[in-house]
């Protein structure tokens, strides 16, 4: 039954981050308001889809990380099982649910999509991507493939040693959920023109389930690179950074 409540807690907070994240880019990032003698943009850009997949982790993780830890990626899962924080069965159920609720914020955003006339997800000119993440041609400012693997793991590392280090060990109670969201948002400030951010293989995976073409063909990055990132970070962690009780005298 814990595993249980833990892999519902999972499923509905990463529902929420691709909800949210990948929500606010598609609804909300370019808005066209029609006023007195035409249109004016209210759109809230790249800043405002970085704050907002920031503020999902915060609200999330405060509702819900004291369930499951407030994981709600794939990569995070990983990491925290290479530093020794959870058992691999229950990793298991974790990755598997928050795929779920990355696959159901998708479909949810869909269908708020398709309120207005003429919305279609896809790969042709004019159809969404649903915030997808690519590289080459699908990367927003170009990079190519290299560009956004290096981006890829080296920010899912620090995200990862970010992570590690507000929920271990002597660091300060109750600020862990909102530093997280804080790292989240600056991982995207520098990465959404690389490519759309992934970090989370669940987030990359809902949109380009629904996307299909070259979101399917480049989704290995999405997955490859934020697991090498964050597994990277769990080693280092443990061995490196990681506070150790001090062995007593005559005892190992």
């Amino acid at each position: 039954m814990d595993l249980q409540r833990k892999a519902v807690a999972e499923m509905l907070g990463t529902l929420w981050l691709v909800l949210g994240g990948c929500g606010s880019a598609v609804l909300a990032a370019i808005f066209l308001a029609p006023f007195e003698g035409g249109v004016v943009s209210t759109g809230i850009g790249h800043l405002g889809v970085s704050l907002a997949f920031g503020l999902t982790v915060v609200t999330a993780a405060y509702a819900l990380g004291h369930i499951s830890g407030g994981h709600f990626n794939p990569a995070i899962t990983v990491g925290v099982l290479v530093a020794r924080r959870i058992e691999v069965r229950e990793a298991i159920v974790y990755i598997v649910s928050q795929l779920v609720g990355a696959i159901v914020a998708a479909a949810i955003i869909v269908v708020i999509a398709n309120g207005v006339d003429g919305f279609s997800v896809g790969t042709d000119p004019g159809q969404s991507t649903l915030a997808a993440n690519g590289f080459a041609d699908h990367s927003p400012g170009g990079y190519d493939w290299l560009a956004a693997l290096v981006a890829e793991v080296v920010l899912t590392f620090f995200f990862l040693i970010v992570i590690l280090g507000v929920t271990g060990r002597g660091a300060p109670a109750g600020f862990a959920p909102l530093t997280i969201g804080l790292a989240l948002t600056l991982i995207h400030l520098i990465s959404i023109p690389v490519t759309n951010t992934s970090v989370n293989p669940a987030r990359s995976t809902g949109p380009a389930l629904f996307v299909g073409g070259w979101a399917i063909e480049q989704l290995w990055l999405f997955w490859l690179a934020p697991i090498v990132g964050a597994a990277l970070a769990g080693v280092v962690h443990y061995y490196v950074i990681e506070e150790r009780p001090e062995t007593v005298e005559g005892y190992s």
